[in-house]
């Protein structure tokens, strides 16, 4: 289902370009247009639906989570970070669900001293 108002959706339906690194019937794996670390990749379902909804999938959360891992390990050998955000307190700027495995770099210490 394309829709102008969902990204992903759009990603996952050929509507906006994206660099592709895996597809299956049920996730896409894509480089997310953010700069902030070298690797930044997003492992999307290809149903829209919640983080929520993702999060209490279990099938679908441990394929990704499987996929993620695997991205991770992959570009970013010696380590990397996998990130859920939810709400707009949690940053989350996309309303389809999704998992960002970021690295490529030393990503450094948490927000808050005392943290990690």
């Amino acid at each position: 289902m394309t829709t102008n108002h969902c990204v992903f959706c759009n990603i996952v339906a050929r509507a906006e370009p994206a660099t592709i690194h895996y597809e299956d019937e049920r996730v896409i794996i894509f480089d997310n247009q953010l700069d902030w670390v070298p690797v930044q990749i997003l492992v999307v379902p290809a149903a829209h639906m919640s983080q929520s909804e993702l999060w209490r999938s279990g099938d679908l959360l441990a394929h990704m989570g499987d996929l993620a891992t695997q991205m991770g390990e992959k570009h970013c050998p010696n380590g990397f970070r996998i990130l859920s955000n939810f709400g707009r307190d949690g940053m989350q700027s996309q309303p389809h669900a999704h998992l960002h495995v970021i690295g490529g770099e030393f990503l450094g210490r948490y927000l808050r001293q005392g943290i990690g």
